[in-house]
């Protein structure tokens, strides 16, 4: 039920931010709206104000707004409340508004998620020097060693993991180009991706070095008492270094009531606490929550949130227009093409985790559904930007014919888009 409630509310907000879009800009121009539409089929809940009915319909999987006279099999009069009797720049103004509005909202919900601050993983914006190999991975099978930089990807320089992550995620089962710095040199080689996970993610089976951290502490628990604080990183455990943290669980439950020399970073100094673990039915216990990696508090202001939003929505922009352009290049996976199933189950996962996470989903959701109505696909608004600005070059208005046939292209390729998603959310259900 929560899954279902939550993608109801991700996917009403996004289509009513949308089609408002459309909605708002049609009426600043004095354009007769006839029909404001959440969903499509037929109409559960329909009311009328002015000249314009709103409706509520069965299927949710999207919305329209309908126009006097915009369609082409529309009887048109010519008055002046018509869409097709305003000037083309108005027309592209109505058409932009709504993925406009996606990414203005996806603006809005980044910059409240920023602002309630997050403790974010040291590693991700370090360079990327390989800490871990995973036995049997892609990575030891092409040579790869512990300590390499890795450099470059398919021709693009890798600054930080995050770089890494992100050129590896989409490449499961394709053969990708590598360069590693090691002692001094440029090894280059190149690598296959594994498949992971149901949504067939790329992962070559490395890591970064990290190190665990004191995330928090039970008040009054041993680790308290001994002084030792949330955000001390473990360099040592009595005589053993650089332990991971499973290993370092592992040692704490293995010393009930024994003590235990803890050496900690803090501050860039080392800090040596003696602990003696709770026993637990056996276990060893000392009050404590490791994270498996260093992270850094951000905590902006308003204003700092703000920038911070702009440059990581245009990061991700750029990021999507590299996946649909990976759609005709063949260098995106279809496979990985998420459906209406799949928002859902995402949707309902981000619920039960509370508001922050949900309105970042919503955020990544949004600016994808801005993004992809602005390509010149027929059917979508960049589809229609598009004939409109064909139609400008040519300095005259195609015949109805061409824009059926055009329109028609448009829905064929959005159909078999819309077929491959499905497909693909039902393989990962009986998967």
């Amino acid at each position: 039920m929560i899954t279902l409630l939550a993608f109801l509310f991700v996917l009403g907000v996004l289509v009513f931010i949308h089609e408002s879009g459309h909605f708002l800009m049609a009426r600043w121009h004095g354009i007769r709206v006839i029909t404001f539409s959440l969903g499509f089929g037929p109409k559960l809940l329909k009311w009328t104000r002015g000249a314009t009915e709103y409706c509520i319909s069965a299927v949710p999987l999207g919305g329209y707004v309908k126009l006097a006279g915009e369609s082409v099999e529309d009887d048109r009069t010519g008055a002046p409340d018509e869409f097709m009797s305003k000037s083309k720049w108005v027309r592209f103004q109505v058409y932009l508004m709504g993925p406009v509005m996606n990414i203005g909202l996806a603006l809005i919900l980044t910059t409240v998620v920023l602002y309630n601050g997050a403790d974010v993983p040291l590693y991700q914006t370090s360079p990327a020097i390989i800490g871990q190999i995973a036995k049997g991975s892609a990575a030891e099978k092409a040579g790869l060693q512990i300590n390499d930089k890795i450099v470059f990807i398919a021709g693009k320089t890798m600054a930080t993991w995050d770089d890494v992550t992100m050129s590896i995620l989409p490449k499961a089962g394709r053969e990708i180009s590598l360069t590693v710095e090691r002692a001094g040199q440029m090894v280059a080689t190149t690598i296959v991706p594994a498949s992971q996970t149901k949504y067939e993610l790329g992962d070559i089976g490395v890591a970064p070095r990290v190190r665990p951290q004191v995330a928090v502490l039970t008040a009054g628990g041993p680790a308290e008492k001994s002084g030792m604080k949330p955000g001390d990183v473990f360099v040592a455990l009595d005589d053993q270094r650089g332990l991971p943290q499973p290993k370092v669980i592992e040692y704490i439950r293995a010393h009930p009531k024994k003590p235990v020399a803890f050496t900690v970073e803090r501050g860039g100094s080392e800090v040596v606490l003696s602990i003696t673990p709770n026993d637990n039915g056996g276990i060893g216990q000392i009050g404590a929550q490791i994270s498996p990696y260093e992270t850094k508090r951000i905590d902006p202001t308003f204003p700092q949130a703000i920038t911070m939003s702009v440059k990581q929505t245009w990061e991700q922009s750029a990021l999507i227009l590299t996946t649909l352009k990976g759609l005709f290049t063949r260098d995106t996976p279809v496979k990985q093409l998420m459906g209406p199933v799949a928002i859902a189950e995402l949707s309902g996962s981000a619920a039960q985790l509370g508001w922050i996470p949900l309105f970042g989903l919503m955020s990544m959701i949004s600016l994808n559904l801005g993004m992809l109505n602005l390509m010149p696909i027929p059917v979508l608004d960049g589809g229609h930007i598009t004939i409109l600005a064909l139609e400008g070059v040519a300095r005259r208005d195609f015949s109805i014919k061409v824009k059926e046939r055009i329109l028609f292209a448009g829905f064929a390729l959005i159909m078999l888009l819309m077929v491959t998603v499905i497909y693909n959310d039902v393989s990962r259900l009986l998967r």
